[in-house]
């Protein structure tokens, strides 16, 4: 039997420790430099020189931000359900059914993942153009469903595979047709897989920059990320105000991880169990 000792348990906690503080700093330097009162003076100081709300103020008030954080929820969750129906749906047929091409099917799946996106911008903006999808929300959010579609085929079939089709078998000799195995008996069993795909579905289409800069013409459309650079001027930056709207990005990605926290663990090793 292995035994801690002291040392090594110090070590541990030391170790545990520094790579904390690694991983949180940029969010208490985000924070901080939001209640700042000389937020676009600071320089190396630690602790902020006051405390103020002045910069959350301005952001909500003033910049009126929030028209930005309500269009980028639409976007973020038309991508997640969307990307959650169909990737569930084609992982389902890659992973139940015997086709000719499927291994190559797949492939082509994986291979949209090694693309830049931006390698990707001229030419979908031009085929935005030419289907009149320009300045839509309706056309990025398919945008955003081509990019996170390959990761959440490849997931999603891995949970698929891993169901018994004994399973399935049973249900179908019980008298339920295929939509009653799906909804009452597959759709449970891979719901972590789904929780993990939405996660990666939400932060491709909250955070993304360039496509929502390039569609949008309008400043009434534009995503946060977008909505980001009215506090930056050709000379300046308004740090205050930036990492007040830094903030409220943010949360909604926090508030989203602590919702489906309990299943995200599970959703990301079970679903390659089987492949």
């Amino acid at each position: 039997m292995n035994r801690r000792t002291p040392l090594g348990t110090v070590l541990k906690g030391i170790g545990i420790a520094l790579l904390l503080i690694y991983a949180l700093f940029p969010f208490y330097w985000m924070l901080s430099t939001a209640v700042d009162t000389s937020a676009s003076s600071r320089g190396a100081n630690l602790l902020p020189s006051g405390f103020t709300l002045e910069h959350f103020r301005r952001v909500i008030v003033d910049a009126d931000f929030l028209r930005y954080v309500r269009i980028s929820v639409i976007v973020a969750v038309g991508t997640v359900l969307l990307s959650g129906a169909i990737a569930l749906l084609a992982a389902v047929g890659v992973a139940r059914f015997k086709f000719r091409f499927r291994t190559a099917v797949l492939v082509l799946v994986l291979m949209v993942q090694m693309v830049p996106l931006e390698a990707l911008v001229i030419p979908l903006f031009l085929q935005a153009r030419s289907l009149n999808m320009l300045n839509s929300l309706l056309g990025l959010v398919i945008v955003y469903l081509a990019f996170s579609l390959p990761f959440a085929i490849w997931n999603l079939r891995g949970f698929v595979a891993a169901v018994p089709k004994e399973l399935e078998e049973a249900a179908y000799v019980d008298g339920a047709n295929w939509f009653t195995m799906f909804f009452r008996i597959l759709l449970p069993l891979v719901a972590p897989g789904l929780v993990a795909t939405s996660v990666f579905s939400f932060i491709t289409a909250w955070n993304e920059f360039i496509f929502a800069l390039t569609f949008m013409n309008e400043s009434s459309k534009y995503t946060v990320g977008v909505g980001l650079r009215t506090f930056f001027t050709q000379n300046t930056a308004e740090w205050g105000p930036i990492m007040a709207a830094s903030t409220i990005i943010a949360l909604p990605v926090v508030i989203f991880f602590v919702l489906v926290q309990r299943n995200l663990a599970s959703g990301l090793t079970a679903g390659a169990v089987k492949g």
